[in-house]
C-alpha cells in the first residue's frame, strides 16, 4: 500500500493519492477524517492496484483506515497510528 501527497500551488490543499495493491480484492474502499467516515470506493486498475485521490486542506492530520472486501485495514506505510475508541482499534493516520 502506499500514498502520495502532492502538495497544491495554488491553494492551501493537498492531493493525496491511496494506491492499495490488492489482486484477489473485489472492493477496496478507504474512509476517514477528510470525507467524514463516509465509504469511498477506489477505482481498480487492470494491473490489481486500487487507486483514488483526495484534495485536503493542508496542516492538519487525518485518521482512516481501508476496507477491502468488507475487512477494516490499517495503511502500512502511515505516518503514524492513533488509538480511536469508536472503532475500539488504531486507525492509520495523515499528516499533511
Amino acid at each position: 500500500m502506499s500514498i502520495t501527497k502532492q502538495y497544491l500551488k495554488s491553494k492551501p490543499e493537498c492531493k493525496i493519492t491511496f494506491c492499495v495493491p490488492a489482486k484477489e480484492a473485489h472492493k477496496v474502499e478507504v474512509a476517514g477524517d477528510f470525507n467524514s467516515w463516509e465509504l469511498s470506493e477506489l477505482k481498480k486498475y487492470k494491473n490489481g492496484n486500487f487507486k483514488g485521490q483526495f484534495n485536503v486542506p493542508v496542516d492538519q492530520k487525518y485518521q482512516f483506515r481501508y476496507i477491502i472486501d468488507g475487512q477494516w485495514i490499517n495503511e502500512a506505510e502511515a505516518d503514524g497510528y492513533q488509538w480511536n475508541d469508536f472503532a475500539a482499534a488504531e486507525n492509520s493516520v495523515l499528516e499533511v
